[in-house]
């Protein structure tokens, strides 16, 4: 059973083997074709970032809808609030490297875009989930990514103030990024198969990667049927963080 109210007060939830092993390594394999490079020849990995386009194989469209996390996203989210993935989003497969990851930086994620650039808003446009799917095993060296505890529920207020077309996302970033930074860090590691389900409000950064295995991951958002209903009698537990996080 999915513990909820940590999920509200922490942003963020672990669901261990999410997807099966077996899957999950048929994935991998998948993803080092993607890349061109050789698994068993480290010399060919000399770049410490390479991302693979849109993965939509019937593999990662199964990693993605198995009955265990098509049950958490009813509860976290709502039934008949969340659409069915079709594949995978870009990934972001990080190699072994001495040097400091340039794109790392503490931020939250954008869920809609406009002709100005992407934005964010109060009722999670576009957004209902952060996802981390996990296709390798990551220790604390293998690029975890780091998540602040609780800071999804400093980003409401800030938020707030914006109408129904929401902010431009740095701004908000330049906001809530100092605010949140006496939140504990926890890092997204485990095993293949498993799966972080995030607020999509959770602010959280890429690492530098110390280890010695490339670390393959998805960060696919869980796209909605409609914005948070934050007048819910019952709202969902997404919608019930936003509702902490502004109340005084």
């Amino acid at each position: 059973m999915l513990d909820v109210d940590r999920f509200i007060s922490d942003g963020y939830l672990k669901i261990e083997s999410a997807f099966d092993r077996e899957l999950g390594l048929r994935c991998h394999d998948q993803l080092w074709r993607a890349t061109g490079l050789d698994p068993a020849d480290p010399t060919s990995w000399t770049e410490s970032l390479i991302r693979v386009t849109a993965m939509a194989t019937p593999d990662f469209t199964a990693s993605a809808n198995t009955d265990v996390l098509t049950e958490a996203f009813d509860v976290l989210v709502g039934r008949d609030g969340w659409q069915p993935r079709l594949g995978m989003g870009t990934f972001p497969l990080r190699f072994p490297s001495t040097a400091a990851p340039p794109e790392a930086g503490w931020h939250v994620e954008a869920s809609f875009h406009d002709a100005e650039g992407p934005r964010l808003s109060l009722r999670s446009r576009g957004r209902a989930l952060l996802m981390l799917f996990l296709y390798s095993d990551v220790g604390p060296d293998d690029a975890p990514t780091a998540i602040r505890v609780g800071s999804h529920l400093a980003v409401p207020k800030v938020l707030a103030e914006y109408g129904s077309d929401g902010a431009p996302w740095m701004p908000i970033c330049e906001k809530v990024v100092p605010a949140t930074e006496n939140c504990d860090v926890v890092s997204a590691t485990g095993r293949i198969g498993d799966v972080y389900l995030c607020h999509p409000f959770v602010v959280h950064t890429a690492t530098a990667h110390r280890g010695a295995v490339p670390r393959f991951m998805a960060q696919p958002p869980l796209e909605p049927t409609g914005e948070l209903d934050l007048e819910a009698e019952h709202p969902s537990p997404v919608a019930a963080a936003v509702v902490r996080g502004l109340t005084p």
